[in-house]
């Protein structure tokens, strides 16, 4: 062959090759996101700094001055149900957790929606995930089940450490509260132990960091895209924090929780999380009032909350960490985040309980001012607290008003354009369709799911995904909620509701002080016949005459004990019982003789 004929020959293989590589990268798929989903216990819509909380989230502010910051976000009113739907997209009565197991009602116990374990068709977010290639991981609080079948591998997670309960000590491994008699941790599905040393917040992001290392350090797997799910116990009770992030907020509440509760009303207004000028809630009848309390109780009840700051701003630093092993991995960028809560702030104060402080003792427990928060110390914020942490709105974690269900969201990352506020309504449901969504995962196959993908709003390319006509109900024992628009059709039961519903607007009106009931009736029937609609369609179970939670949880406790304890107690009945039998024969020896 002569050079010129060489040379053509070269040219044209040399642009065919090209031609044929330029065609297979454009055929090649985009590469998929990872996906962090952190999700805070027990958290106040504006517990954050970047929400105008007290307390200093420097890292959660970053996602959020790079994302989109949701304003009208709404969770359910207890937990278990909340990370249910977060993690299928699917209401919690069809997908098995309506409620939790501390509250449950004993005619609701097995029916169906209330087995309180997630159904075989009820998909989680990491199971789609995984089938299409992402590699998945848990940490933290799961309370979604520790049967067969309930923990996290069975859901997705190919690599979990889970706590299954409603709460445990940051500290230790032990339990919060009488209804459990440990503290059940279990990692990839078997019984674990704490190490030592160990600390809520940093193990489980050093848990996370360790799964997400040992799969890069392998190769191979290391290069597909993850999800990592990162429950934290912070703020849930016992609310704990090591004594220097505690001391930086020693006396920011001492002047008591009115004065907190209104400098965060007139910030909401001043940020734009309510209107100007929308009403403050009114505090629930029976709260005490903080100059009626003696300074010793005052000091304990200050230091309380700043503990409750101090462990956000534990929490966050570790979400530093995991940002900063992600940026020095090269993954920060290609990652997307999701920053939430379960539901509103926790107002149970256990300790004023009878037998509680007993419990304590015999747990390793006090409240010794000067270590509060700190290993072997019990801390609650309590009902007054509570209230000042959901303001401006009303109630807090258990009630369907918006201090039990609106929190914050955000979401960063690729694919998501930078808004300082979005007001658009958005629920617990929507984040898993979301999620997958942005990894280009399908949704099909199992049970349907309830909520809608928001990734026009987080593109820009929409103002809404949910029409001022679309009805979205919501109930949790009891306790229950209708949207349509601007309108809220609510009910709460006693101890803190009279169980009627209530009619607001709340454009207007988000502190929920005008019932708009008798006015508007015509709108009552018609958002009460929705809320029918929607029970009777996911199949919502009426709640039995007189029932109250919180004594649900008292009866359900003590049944629990006699479970963990029957075999004790029932030594010791018998042990009493032969005592009076042996004093009974002396007596009678003593009277013949």
């Amino acid at each position: 062959m002569r050079l010129g004929g060489l040379r053509h020959w070269f040219w044209t293989a040399f642009a065919a090759i090209a031609a044929t590589s330029a065609s297979a990268r454009a055929e090649q798929p985009p590469v998929r996101p990872n996906v962090v989903l952190i999700l805070v216990d027990d958290a106040a819509l504006m517990d954050f700094g970047v929400y105008g909380g007290e307390a200093r989230t420097p890292n959660i502010d970053r996602l959020a001055a790079a994302g989109t910051l949701f304003t009208h976000y709404r969770t359910s009113p207890l937990c278990a149900p909340s990370r249910a739907m977060l993690l299928t997209g699917i209401d919690n009565h069809r997908n098995g957790v309506a409620t939790i197991p501390e509250v449950l009602p004993p005619g609701h116990r097995g029916k169906p929606g209330y087995g309180l374990r997630l159904e075989p068709d009820a998909i989680t977010v990491a199971e789609r995930l995984r089938r299409a290639g992402y590699r998945t991981y848990m940490t933290g609080k799961w309370h979604l089940g520790s049967g067969k079948g309930e923990l996290p591998p069975s859901h997705g997670f190919r690599r979990s450490f889970a706590l299954d309960a409603s709460g445990a000590d940051n500290w230790e491994q032990k339990p919060y509260m009488p209804y459990y008699d440990t503290a059940p941790w279990f990692e990839d599905g078997k019984p674990a132990t704490l190490p030592a040393g160990f600390y809520s917040s940093e193990f489980i992001v050093d848990r996370m960091i360790d799964y997400l290392e040992a799969d890069r350090a392998q190769g191979g797997a290391g290069g597909d895209p993850f999800f990592a799910y990162v429950a934290f116990q912070a703020v849930h009770i016992p609310v704990q924090a090591p004594r220097a992030y505690t001391a930086r907020y020693e006396a920011v509440y001492d002047k008591g929780w009115d004065s907190i509760r209104e400098a965060r009303w007139r910030r909401a207004q001043a940020m734009g999380l309510i209107p100007a000028g929308a009403p403050l809630a009114a505090r629930p009848s029976g709260q005490r009032h903080w100059d009626s309390l003696a300074d010793p109780e005052r000091r304990l009840l200050a230091k309380s909350m700043a503990v409750n700051a101090g462990m956000i701003e534990a929490m966050d630093h570790h979400v530093g960490r995991l940002l900063a092993y992600l940026e020095q991995r090269g993954a920060l960028a290609n990652t997307v985040f999701v920053v939430t809560s379960d539901n509103g702030p926790e107002p149970s104060e256990p300790v004023g309980q009878r037998g509680f402080p007993l419990w304590m003792r015999l747990n390793g427990y006090d409240q010794n001012l000067d270590r509060l928060g700190e290993k072997g110390s019990f801390v609650s914020i309590g009902p007054e607290w509570a209230t000042a942490a959901a303001s401006p709105h009303s109630l807090f974690k258990f009630y369907a008003s918006e201090g039990g269900l609106r929190v914050p969201f955000i979401m960063s990352g690729p694919g998501i354009a930078p808004q300082p506020r979005v007001s658009a309504a958005a629920f617990v449901t929507d984040v898993a369709p979301t999620l997958l969504d942005l990894a280009g995962v399908e949704t099909g196959g199992g049970m349907a799911m309830t909520g809608r993908s928001l990734r026009p709003l987080l593109t820009g390319a929409a103002d809404r995904v949910y029409s001022p006509d679309t009805p979205i109900g919501m109930e949790v024992a009891g306790n229950a909620a209708l949207y349509r628009g601007d309108y809220k059709l609510v009910r709460n039961l006693p101890p803190h509701g009279d169980g009627t519903w209530k009619l607001y607007n709340l454009a207007d009106d988000p502190g929920e002080t005008r019932d708009l009931a008798a006015a508007d009736p015509a709108r009552v029937e018609a958002m009460l016949a929705d809320y029918r609609a929607y029970a009777k369609d996911v199949g919502v179970l009426e709640i039995p005459e007189g029932y109250d939670p919180f004594r649900q949880i008292t009866l359900n406790t003590r049944i629990k004990i006699l479970k963990h304890h029957g075999w004790a107690l029932g030594g010791i009945l018998l042990g009493l019982i032969a005592i009076v039998v042996l004093a009974a024969r002396l007596v009678r020896r003593r009277r013949r003789a």
